[in-house]
C-alpha cells in the first residue's frame, strides 16, 4: 500500500479588523458552480511556503498585505470526481495594511460578525462550518467524508 497521496494544497484567511468585521469576497455564480460570501484564499504554488502562499493569496484577492497570520487550523476532503484530498489551512490575522479591492475571484467587503451571526449574509456551502474552525479554541480540523449511504458526513476535531 503506497503511503503517497496525491493532495491540493490550498488555504484561507481571516481577517478581522477588530471591530468586529471581517472580510469576505462575495462570489460571482457566473463564474463558479457555487456562490456566495467565503474568505479569501486560494492554490499553494509549487516551492512556495504555506506562509507566502497565504500573504499572496490574501493580497491579489483583496489588496490588503497581511502580517503575521497565524495557523489555526485545516479542512480536508476527497474530490468525487478524482479522489484527490482537497486540504486547506486555515489562517487569522488581524494586522493588515492597504485599502479593500475587488477582484476577479467577486466583490470584495467588511463584513460584521453580527450579519453573519444574525444569517443576513448568503454564505457559499460549508462557510459555516468553515468559520467554527475559525471561532472556536476547541477545534482545529473539519474532516468531511461519505458514509456508506453516500450522505455527506462532517468531522470537528
Amino acid at each position: 500500500m503506497s503511503r503517497s497521496e496525491n493532495v491540493i494544497l490550498t488555504n484561507m484567511c481571516l481577517i478581522e479588523d477588530g471591530q468586529g468585521n471581517i472580510v469576505m469576497q462575495i462570489r460571482d455564480s457566473d463564474r463558479y458552480d457555487w456562490s456566495g460570501a467565503v474568505l479569501p484564499g486560494g492554490h499553494i504554488e509549487n516551492f512556495e511556503s504555506l506562509y507566502a502562499s497565504v500573504v499572496r493569496e490574501v493580497y491579489e484577492e483583496t489588496g490588503l498585505t497581511i502580517f503575521h497570520p497565524r495557523l489555526v487550523g485545516m479542512k480536508h476532503f476527497h474530490l468525487r470526481k478524482t479522489g484527490q484530498r482537497y486540504l486547506v489551512f486555515l489562517y487569522k490575522v488581524t494586522e493588515y495594511q492597504g485599502k479593500l479591492r475587488d477582484s476577479e475571484e467577486g466583490k470584495v467587503v467588511w463584513i460584521s460578525r453580527k450579519d453573519l451571526e444574525k444569517g443576513r449574509i448568503e454564505l457559499a456551502e460549508s462557510m459555516t462550518e468553515t468559520l467554527q474552525v475559525f471561532e472556536s479554541k476547541d477545534i482545529s480540523e473539519l474532516f468531511y467524508e461519505r458514509d456508506e449511504s453516500d450522505d455527506l458526513q462532517q468531522y470537528y476535531f
